[in-house]
C-alpha cells in the first residue's frame, strides 16, 4: 500500500542518466533529488514510500535524507557481483557486464543504514527482512 520511487527512471525521465567518465555526477543525482522530494514528502503524510537506487555517492543519499521531514529508514541491499550481473541479465534494460561491475565497484565502496545481505535469498524473503527491522506500528 505503499509508493514505489525509482531514482532510475526519475534519472531517465529527466534525461539525468548521462555518466561522465566512470558515473553519472553528483549534480544530476541532486537535481533528480530536488525533482522527487516535494511529491515524495507530500506522499509521506499519507503512507510509506521507497526509494530504491543505487546510492553509490554518500552526498547524494545525504541531500535525500536531509530533504525528508519525516520519520525514515536506510537499508543497503548486498549480493556478490555475478548475482548483480545475472540480475541486470534479467531487467527489461540491461546495462551489460561492464556497467554493471563499475555500478558495483562504486555502490561497494560504502554502507548506509541496515545491511541486508541478499545473496540466494528470493525477494519476498529480503522483503521479510526488512520489515522485521522496521517499528510494528
Amino acid at each position: 500500500k505503499g509508493e514505489y520511487i525509482s531514482i532510475d527512471k526519475i534519472l531517465e525521465k529527466n534525461k539525468l542518466d548521462k555518466v561522465t567518465g566512470s558515473h553519472i555526477p553528483l549534480k544530476n543525482f541532486l537535481r533528480a533529488n530536488e525533482i522527487i522530494l516535494p511529491k515524495a514528502s507530500k506522499l509521506l503524510e499519507k503512507k510509506v514510500v521507497v526509494f530504491d537506487g543505487n546510492f553509490y555517492l554518500k552526498k547524494q543519499l545525504q541531500h535525500l535524507l536531509r530533504g525528508l521531514k519525516s520519520k525514515h529508514y536506510v537499508f543497503t541491499l548486498r549480493a556478490p557481483l555475478t548475482t548483480c550481473i545475472e540480475r541486470d541479465s534479467k531487467r527489461e534494460r540491461i546495462y551489460g557486464k561492464g556497467a554493471t561491475k563499475a555500478v558495483y565497484n562504486l555502490v561497494e565502496k560504502f554502507d548506509y543504514g541496515t545491511v541486508i545481505e541478499t545473496y540466494g535469498k528470493k525477494s519476498n524473503s529480503v522483503v521479510k527482512e526488512i520489515l522485521n527491522k522496521l517499528p510494528k506500528n
